[in-house]
C-alpha cells in the first residue's frame, strides 16, 4: 500500500466545502433556491438528468459495486436498482449520514476516506462515480484511474457522470472560470466561500486520454449540462 499523500491546501478547502454544503447540496440537483433557473431551463436539466440516468440503466450496474464520492446518496439510490451490494465512499461524514438515511439498505455498506488515501480492501465488479472526476486535481488525475483500476475485478466496469462547462448549471451568483481553469470559487447559502477544484473535460479529448492510460471507453454528453461515460480496463492494460 503507497503512504497517504499529504492535501494540498485546495483539496482540503474541497473536502471542508463539500462537509458544509452537505444539507444544502440536493438543492443543486433538484434545481432549487439558488439554483431555480426557470421552468424552461430547469426541465431541460431534468431531461438531460433522465438521459444519463437511463444510460445508467442501460448499462446495467451489477454485482459489487464501488461508489467513490457517493454524495447524500441520489445515484446510490440507482444503484440499487442493479447492484447485489455496494460499497459508498466520501470523505464527509455529513454526505455519508444523508446517504443512509435517504437509502435505508442493508445492501450499502459506508466508507469515511479522503480518496486520494484510500486504497479498496477487495475489489469490485463495477466503478461508479458522479460529479467526481472534474474534482480530482489535474496532477492526480492518472493516479485516481490507476485506484479505479486497482479496485476492478478482471472484466470491471465503469460508469462515470459528470458536467460540461455551462454558466445555467451552477448557483444564480457563481460565476464560471474559462473553461480551461482548473479551479472555482463555489459560495454557500450563509455566504461563506471556499475554492475548489473543477475541471472542465471536453468528450472527445477526455475519451482519447483514457484510451491513451489504457481503457477502453465510450465518453458520451447530453446537449446542455452532463457527460458520461462506460469503460473497462483494454486486454493490453490487464496483463
Amino acid at each position: 500500500m503507497r503512504p497517504p499523500r499529504v492535501l494540498t491546501s485546495i483539496l482540503q478547502r474541497q473536502i471542508d466545502y463539500y462537509r458544509a454544503r452537505a444539507s444544502e447540496y440536493d438543492q443543486w440537483f433538484y434545481r432549487q433556491g439558488r439554483y431555480d433557473r426557470g421552468p424552461e431551463v430547469n426541465q431541460r436539466w431534468f431531461a438531460e438528468a433522465q438521459i444519463v440516468a437511463d444510460a445508467l440503466d442501460a448499462f446495467q450496474p451489477t454485482g459489487s459495486v464501488l461508489e467513490l464520492a457517493c454524495g447524500t446518496g441520489i445515484w446510490t439510490e440507482r444503484l440499487l436498482r442493479h447492484a447485489d451490494d455496494i460499497t459508498a465512499v466520501d470523505a464527509s461524514p455529513e454526505m455519508l449520514a444523508l446517504n443512509r438515511q435517504r437509502v435505508r439498505s442493508d445492501k450499502v455498506s459506508y466508507v469515511e476516506a479522503d480518496l486520494f488515501a484510500w486504497e479498496p480492501s477487495r475489489r469490485f465488479d463495477v466503478a461508479f462515480f458522479s460529479f467526481w472526476l472534474s474534482h480530482v486535481s489535474p496532477e492526480r488525475f492518472e493516479d485516481f484511474w490507476t485506484l479505479v483500476r486497482r479496485a476492478l475485478r478482471p472484466g470491471g466496469r465503469f460508469f462515470f457522470i459528470d458536467s460540461f462547462h455551462e454558466p445555467t448549471s451552477t448557483a444564480v451568483d457563481h460565476r464560471l472560470p474559462e473553461a480551461t481553469a482548473t479551479t472555482s470559487i463555489r459560495r454557500l447559502n450563509d455566504g461563506r466561500q471556499f475554492e475548489i477544484y473543477k475541471v472542465f473535460y471536453d468528450p472527445p479529448e477526455l475519451q482519447a486520454r483514457l484510451e491513451g492510460l489504457g481503457w477502453n471507453v465510450v465518453v458520451s454528453g447530453t446537449p446542455t449540462y452532463f457527460i458520461y461515460a462506460n469503460g473497462s480496463p483494454s486486454a493490453a492494460a490487464s496483463l
